[in-house]
């Protein structure tokens, strides 16, 4: 199956990271804001190799995130031909302007530095409510409020055309790698409602432009052999070693990877909220965050205390002992990563930028 340039960093993240569940989005704070390293010269500002996430790739426009004027305009086209194919098919939807949806509620926490996003929201995962997070999230979504007043039946054929048969009316749309979903379009795309008819209008719909995940695999794959060629640098093994033990003379020992923690506040949420972390789902879902409205107000204020002191022992630890070899090793190994995949990284780099 080919996949349309829409869905290509939903396919880069599954391929080099193994997306997908409903944890939350990483790494926390203002850290994409950092130089880029060699690979992701090649690889996008999305991409992160990072000493707290590992190698991942992270949806956020240039410009600081911020969209430029041309794509302002692209996404307000965007907005007016879902409106009119959602009218085509029965149902009402409002062309919300992209300028009202650009700030989410917790947009000015994400652009605090990393130590600073600690002390006040620890790793971001118990302390935000994520299924509330995003921009037109809350009641002020005026096609929420058209989909809320809808019978369970006519929910189904509203997200249906909306977002194609393979949506669950929470923004959630499942594919599974290999197959085109439950209802594909021509030229074998899958069928992603009126919002992928739009944007087929505005960007263009040409197959010749759809970029195979396939094609890709292979220096996916080199990828991820260098991140744990990096992990299991001596140098990184002796910082790791170094934060491990800085953590423990801080109050917080057991912790003997560097994902642990983070790790471990997650599997305290899921616990409280009743969420599965284990990757024993259908392959290729992707899950929409947990709310938090029917958690034990008491344990939830407990887990968020446990979740900023352990995360600003964390940042400290790491800043200290962790980050620059870290970072000495990665630069060191991705250096010699570009030089020995040079023409596969520029290939990738030109056909997205031709997306």
């Amino acid at each position: 199956m080919k996949i349309s340039r829409k869905a290509i960093a939903l396919v880069a993240c599954m391929a080099l990271a193994g997306c997908g569940h409903s944890q939350s989005p990483t790494p926390a704070g203002n850290q994409q804001q950092s130089d880029k390293s060699p690979l992701a010269e090649y690889m996008g500002d999305g991409f992160l190799n990072s000493s707290s996430s590992g190698i991942s790739m992270v949806a956020h426009g240039g410009n600081n995130g911020q969209p430029t004027e041309e794509e302002l305009a692209k996404q307000r086209k965007v907005e007016d031909a879902t409106a009119a194919c959602m009218k085509a098919a029965g149902f009402d939807y409002v062309a919300v302007p992209p300028d009202q949806k650009q700030k989410g509620k917790f947009t000015d926490a994400f652009n605090l530095p990393p130590d600073k996003f600690a002390e006040q929201y620890g790793y971001g995962i118990s302390t935000i409510d994520w299924s509330k997070a995003g921009p037109g999230s809350d009641d002020s979504d005026p096609n929420k409020k058209i989909r809320n007043a809808l019978s369970p039946a006519a929910k189904k054929a509203y997200d249906k055309a909306l977002d194609g048969p393979n949506a669950d009316g929470n923004g959630v749309i499942s594919i599974t790698p290999g197959t085109s979903g439950k209802g594909s379009s021509l030229n074998g795309k899958t069928d992603l409602g009126c919002r992928g008819k739009a944007a087929d209008e505005v960007y263009g719909s040409d197959p010749n432009r759809a970029i195979d995940p396939g094609k890709f695999e292979s220096l996916f794959s080199d990828i991820q052999a260098l991140g744990k060629q990096i992990d299991s640098d001596q140098r990184v093994v002796d910082a790791t070693s170094a934060w491990s033990d800085c953590l423990a003379d801080a109050g917080h020992s057991g912790f003997k990877k560097i994902d642990d923690p983070r790790q471990q506040v997650q599997q305290k949420l899921d616990a409280l909220t009743g969420t599965s972390s284990s990757p024993g789902g259908a392959p290729g879902k992707v899950s929409g965050p947990p709310s938090f409205d029917k958690v034990d107000a008491t344990k939830l204020a407990e887990l968020r205390k446990f979740e900023i002191e352990v995360a600003v022992a964390d940042q400290n630890c790491k800043a200290k002992v962790y980050d620059q070899p870290y970072k000495k090793v990665q630069y060191e190994a991705e250096k010699e990563f570009v030089d020995q995949h040079k023409s596969e990284l520029e290939a990738y780099r030109d056909e997205m930028a031709n997306k």
